[in-house]
């Protein structure tokens, strides 16, 4: 018995020697590449990045414009804004204490005042640091929701309530209608390349009625919004939410079924390139089939782990046939796919598992050849001038970044 017990208290120190030497492996990594994107950015001067002014469509009902620029989207939200008669509907992961996050909070308050009903909705974690002074000088007038998923002791042990609100809407009077990428912030509207969409016409109730949902689940009742805005079925536009406290994460399952049936090309543009094995699968299939797969991403983003994480995929991505290709303009926060030249979706989800299977996220699913052309366009313009990845040289890469990503692939399941 007693060499038995030896035997077993040794495996058990062996196992704890090692899985401490991995982890001390994984945060001294992640330190040292952390150090070194902040000594990067510190000497790093902002630049533009190309862009392309695209018109507005018609898609069944509604009318579409599609926004590669900042400081465009942000004119035409404190426009629509400007212009609201009954309500206006905002929530934004980020919010920034500067000239663009204070300009949007005059033009709020000034509605109020005039008597629309203004309801505000930020993300509490994705605000640390953002000054508290900004975060409680909203206008009275103005109901707010500092959102939290956790707040009570009983939540710590539910996995379902750390999921964060990634979601970036603007919706006004029930009719216009803002969704994508973009956080509000003075860096977003000049200096990272995102994607955002408005949507005027009825398509546009369904987002505000995703928002009343959202409000009314996290608000008091004596705050609930209490006008509904009748659902309806469009065969052109459909809208996909996560909602984390129900386990119901369909913006994955949409992007699967949409990658399965591409024949011809798949386009996607994402910031955080982390995915699952079933939607790593599902390009990789495509690829197989000979379907012309291209994934762009940050080639530094503002995540320099996510970065590494990201780039311990490629050779697997490369050796499927798979043309990934490194924008590096700026930093690249899109989150957008089109499929075929028909099919194409805009929304807030990362190709992540944060988003897949975790954060509340937005994602907007556009059928129409039209919108899909801008698409292409739009992709087309990101990539004239970007890093395309080869299997040769991709292979070639220095040891040391070998080892840093072996390292840190552990991580994956956790972003």
């Amino acid at each position: 018995m007693i060499p038995r017990l030896k035997h077993a208290f040794s495996i058990k120190a062996v196992l704890r020697t090692l899985l401490v030497t991995s982890v001390s492996a994984q945060v001294g990594t992640a330190a040292i590449l952390m150090l070194i994107s902040a000594i990067r950015d510190r000497n790093k001067k902002q630049r533009h990045f190309p862009h392309i002014d695209l018109r507005e469509v018609q898609v069944g009902e509604n009318r579409l414009q599609l926004y590669c620029y900042g400081e465009d989207l942000y004119r035409d939200m404190l426009d629509a804004i400007d212009n609201a008669k009954e309500s206006i509907y905002i929530e934004s992961y980020i919010w920034k204490d500067d000239e663009a996050g204070w300009n949007f909070k005059t033009h709020l308050a000034k509605k109020a005042t005039e008597g629309v009903e203004v309801y505000v909705i930020f993300d509490r974690f994705g605000n640390l640091v953002v000054p508290h002074t900004f975060k409680s000088s909203f206008d009275p007038a103005i109901h707010l929701i500092q959102y939290q998923s956790v707040d009570s002791v009983g939540h710590l042990i539910d996995p379902r309530r750390y999921a964060l609100d990634h979601r970036k809407l603007l919706i006004v009077d029930g009719h216009t209608s803002f969704i994508g990428g973009y956080n509000i912030g003075s860096l977003y509207a000049s200096y990272w390349r995102d994607t955002h969409l408005r949507i005027q016409g009825p398509a546009s109730a369904e987002i505000a009625q995703s928002f009343i949902d959202f409000w009314n689940r996290c608000s008091k009742k004596n705050n609930a919004i209490t006008h509904h805005y009748q659902r309806r079925f469009d065969p052109f536009i459909d809208l996909h939410g996560n909602d984390a406290l129900r386990l119901t994460f369909p913006i994955r399952d949409m992007y699967i079924e949409a990658i399965n049936k591409a024949e011809h090309s798949i386009l996607l543009s994402n910031a955080y390139f982390v995915p699952d094995g079933s939607l790593l699968d599902a390009l990789k299939e495509a690829a197989h089939r000979k379907v012309d797969v291209r994934i762009l991403v940050p080639w530094t983003s503002n995540h320099v782990v996510t970065d590494w994480i990201s780039r311990s995929y490629f050779s697997e991505c490369l050796e499927a046939g798979i043309k990934v290709i490194g924008y590096r303009h700026a930093m690249l926060h899109a989150k957008t796919c089109t499929i075929d030249g028909q099919w194409s979706t805009v929304g807030t989800a990362n190709m992540d598992r944060l988003s897949s299977l975790g954060n509340y996220e937005i994602n907007v699913e556009i059928y129409s050849s039209e919108f899909a052309q801008q698409m292409e366009r739009l992709f087309a313009c990101d990539t004239a001038d970007s890093i395309e990845l080869t299997a040769e040289t991709w292979h070639r890469r220095p040891w040391y970044t070998k080892l840093s990503e072996h390292i840190l692939n552990p991580l994956r399941f956790m972003m």
